[in-house]
């Protein structure tokens, strides 16, 4: 009996010894289960903050390689890389379910960017020039599910003085255009009238700066007035065509034949940067041309290359087209 008594009671001290420990030390004991807790939840979210950068790190060059390939084939390097902007403005259109617009486009920036927007299934792209011929446009992009209409982008003006006895050229126009301050970009095409002025495209927010600043082109007094697109009075260029006999098909061989100059007034131009393939200043004389190809020459005009053949000389018979 005094055995068993004496078990129970070492028994009963150990079990209240041990909620008294137990008591005493909860905090600690709570505390640790925390941390336990806080190291198992910090390591879940690292592991999916790694996981989701691994993620997001694999979709950017997914996308990045997409570009990349859409890309691929457009020569020129300042094409290239205002094809890529609004590729990249395509995309962000198309995500936030949005209508973005470029400035005006020159002609090689434009091809090449409607078809590589093309190849894109949740894209829709629409170009506007304020004319089916225009050769400056601008693009709107955005979700097929968004971009429904044609925007109102596109405004023009005509621009009216007495032209008869101080003709203005295209150069003339466009020099007095920009010396308001404007930039090229917002400037489309310029549809000269002959002695009654010209007609141009511009961006609808441009439209009432240059009926207040335009007065003058040149020497002569100008006034300017909105009219509606559908009034643009647009002819297609007159053109006079001819053939030359060549050893190349180097810029500076076709070139000269085609303005009439001598070869080395024309290396002259080419160095003053006066001289452009398809709207992009050309930097070397022995740039190749190829059918298609537009050079154009400031103050001179503009010449497109035809069609080519080989002569049984060994030679090319190139088509000019001199635009007159």
């Amino acid at each position: 009996m005094a055995a068993t008594a004496s078990s129970f009671g070492t028994t009963w001290c150990l079990r209240r010894a041990a909620q008294a420990f137990a008591i005493s030390h909860s905090h600690i004991l709570r505390n640790n289960v925390k941390l336990s807790l806080q190291r198992n939840f910090c390591s879940h979210l690292l592991s999916v903050s790694t996981s989701l950068a691994s993620g997001v790190s694999q979709t950017v060059q997914a996308l990045k390689g997409e570009v990349d390939l859409l890309l691929k084939g457009v020569g020129e390097r300042s094409v290239t890389k205002e094809v890529k902007h609004i590729l990249e403005m395509a995309r962000r259109a198309s995500l936030k379910r949005e209508i973005l617009h470029t400035d005006f486009l020159t002609p090689p920036v434009l091809k090449e960017s409607m078809q590589v927007l093309e190849k894109l299934a949740d894209v829709k792209a629409i170009a506007q020039g304020g004319y089916p011929q225009a050769e400056r446009c601008r693009i709107s992009v955005g979700h097929p599910e968004e971009l429904t209409s044609d925007p109102d982008i596109i405004s023009a003006l005509s621009i009216t003085g007495n032209f008869q006895f101080e003709p203005c050229s295209h150069g003339d126009f466009l020099g007095s255009i920009l010396g308001t301050g404007i930039v090229r970009e917002k400037l489309g095409d310029i549809i000269l009238q002959g002695e009654q002025g010209a007609q141009i495209i511009v961006v609808p927010e441009l439209v009432e700066f240059l009926m207040s600043t335009l007065v003058k082109v040149r020497n002569v007094p100008v006034s300017c007035t909105k009219i509606p697109l559908i009034s643009l009075d647009y002819e297609p260029p007159r053109t006079k065509s001819f053939k030359t006999i060549e050893a190349s098909l180097r810029v500076d061989a076709l070139a000269s034949a085609g303005f009439k100059v001598s070869r080395s007034k024309l290396v002259d131009m080419i160095s003053n940067g006066d001289v452009r393939i398809n709207w992009i200043p050309v930097t070397t004389k022995g740039t190749t041309l190829k059918s298609g190809d537009i050079v154009s020459i400031s103050g001179k005009g503009r010449l497109k290359i035809g069609e080519i053949n080989s002569t049984k000389k060994g030679k090319f018979a190139v088509e000019l087209i001199r635009y007159l």
